[in-house]
């Protein structure tokens, strides 16, 4: 009998922390389930999670301000294990008594931890030579340990960077564990998840695999699917895995919209329909879309725009397929998380995210979301197990508005034809000279805007194209590729003679924060 890969699982309760999405990743990477909620999740909800453990996040805020953000006094005492980062340590311990205060000296960064020679299982493996590096982020700093706690380390700067409570199973660190910058951080929360709270690691590609397949078969019973297939590595996965538990009740839907990559339409016709067998409908639509955003330059229109229209068009295919019941959709956890917070008032909407917020309520179709507890890691993982192609999987994310956010403001077929080409010389570019998979994600975006040139004897006064290509873990913060002036110049040279229109190529050094990823 499969094990039930939701009965061990950890719940994360955010206190507004960047890093929140990273925890739960970590957590993931033990192969335990675990969902964040926010901080002030009440305790009803919380016993009917039923959780293995809870980790509390770090914050923005402090614990002595006014209004600051707590946890009901009763989650302490329900007898699993907690642990506390930066902010969450703090609060444990003022809840029990101990002393927070204002650093004399802050630490944000690299700061070395020093064991201070108390065993505890937590740390088990965490120290080379009493000493670990660790990555800090904070203001305050504990100043006395609540009774029944002790110190496990310190740092120059804070006597108090570790704590534990053995007999409560209670444990605090002051510093970030889930980010890359403290090595061994992996290390410290898979003994938390797996040793500490005694999980098993049942949350692994094949179970989540037979699973979803369970689930779909019991949602959708005899009725029909149809799904809005992109070519992106989340419908693509969520198409291979629904083909996977119901067969022929699926039917995709593909829509070219005009904005997408060059060939793609193509690709994908020959992934699905002639390779893996699932029906799929392809919907000419690049002259409505177009029509659709004639002279739109805001961001956020276009993609509600784009959204809007893809709703549509599913509309009308489904009427075409008897007995339509689903409407299939690639979200997946991050979406879910991000569009939660910007709804609930706790986190700053930075776009509208395309998958989420439900269907309108004219339209007869249920919602199908097979991805939706899994983070992209996780969703390529389960992409490969279903045997989609390595390339497909592992291509860099693309926007489910496409180019039409790729193209700075008003958006045209000139400008589309323009931008895919050049797009496509940059990608085959990476490729060849090895750099694709060294990157997280690289893209060419059209600038509406002239420039002088000179081509042979003549005057040119033509478009910009500017190059992205960033390296990240999370995507919640990237730094820009350091790409070699040889291939930059090489990319630079190619994209100026074949593609007409173009004089000028830029390359963007531009770091996440303060700028965005994509451009729009």
């Amino acid at each position: 009998m499969t094990p039930d890969i939701h009965g061990e699982k950890i719940l994360i309760l955010d206190f507004g922390s960047q890093y929140s999405q990273l925890i739960a990743r970590r957590v993931r990477e033990a192969h335990v389930y675990c969902e964040i909620h926010p901080f002030d999740l009440g305790m009803t909800a919380i016993r009917a999670f039923t959780p293995t453990g809870i980790i509390l996040s770090g914050g923005p805020k402090s614990v002595y301000d006014q209004g600051a953000p707590a946890v009901a006094e009763e989650l302490f005492d329900l007898g699993i294990p907690v642990l506390g980062i930066c902010y969450g340590m703090q609060l444990m311990s003022r809840h029990f008594g101990g002393e927070v205060v204002p650093a004399g000296k802050r630490e944000f960064g690299h700061a070395e931890l020093l064991e201070a020679g108390v065993p505890g299982p937590l740390f088990d493996g965490f120290f080379v030579g009493g000493r670990s590096p660790v990555w800090m982020s904070h203001g305050d700093h504990v100043a006395r340990v609540p009774a029944g706690f002790q110190v496990v380390a310190s740092t120059a700067n804070a006597p108090v960077c570790a704590i534990q409570n053995l007999q409560r199973r209670l444990y605090g660190v002051q510093f970030h564990p889930e980010v890359n910058h403290t090595p061994r951080g992996e290390l410290l929360i898979d003994t938390f998840v797996r040793r500490i709270c005694g999980c098993s690691g049942r949350w692994t590609p094949g179970q989540i695999i037979e699973d979803a397949i369970n689930r779909i078969r019991t949602q959708v019973g005899k009725e029909r699917v149809i799904l809005g297939l992109s070519g992106g590595v989340d419908s693509s996965v969520a198409a291979a895995l629904i083909h996977r538990a119901i067969g022929d009740q699926l039917t995709c839907v593909f829509v070219d919209n005009g904005l997408l990559r060059l060939g793609e339409g193509d690709q994908v016709m020959a992934a699905f329909a002639q390779n893996l067998g699932v029906t799929v409908i392809r919907v000419n639509a690049e002259e409505r879309f177009l029509s659709a955003l004639a002279g739109e330059a805001d961001p956020e229109k276009k993609r509600k725009i784009i959204g809007g229209l893809f709703v549509e068009i599913f509309e009308e295919e489904s009427k075409k397929i008897k007995d339509a019941c689903w409407l299939a959709q690639g979200t997946i956890y991050p979406d879910v998380i991000e569009s939660a917070g910007a709804s609930s008032g706790k986190a700053h909407s930075i776009k509208s995210h395309h998958n989420v917020g439900g269907l309108p309520a004219h339209m007869k179709l249920k919602l199908l979301e097979p991805l939706r507890e899994l983070f992209k890691d996780e969703v390529r993982a389960i992409g490969e197990e279903l045997g989609l192609p390595h390339q497909m999987v592992w291509r860099h994310p693309f926007p489910g508005p496409g180019l039409g956010v790729r193209i700075l403001g008003a958006v045209n077929k000139e400008y589309a034809d323009i931008l895919r080409l050049a797009d496509a010389i940059y990608i085959q570019e990476l490729y060849a000279t090895g750099h694709y998979e060294k990157i997280s994600q690289a893209f060419a975006v059209f600038l509406p805007v002239k420039s002088v040139g000179v081509m042979g004897d003549g005057r040119t006064y033509e478009y910009v194209i500017a190059l992205r290509a960033v390296e990240t873990k999370d995507f919640m913060t990237a730094g820009w590729y350091p790409l070699p002036y040889e291939d930059m110049a090489r990319i630079s040279n190619r994209i100026i003679n074949e593609v007409k229109g173009v004089n000028r190529v830029v390359y963007d050094i531009s770091s996440k924060p303060p700028a965005t990823i994509e451009w729009e």
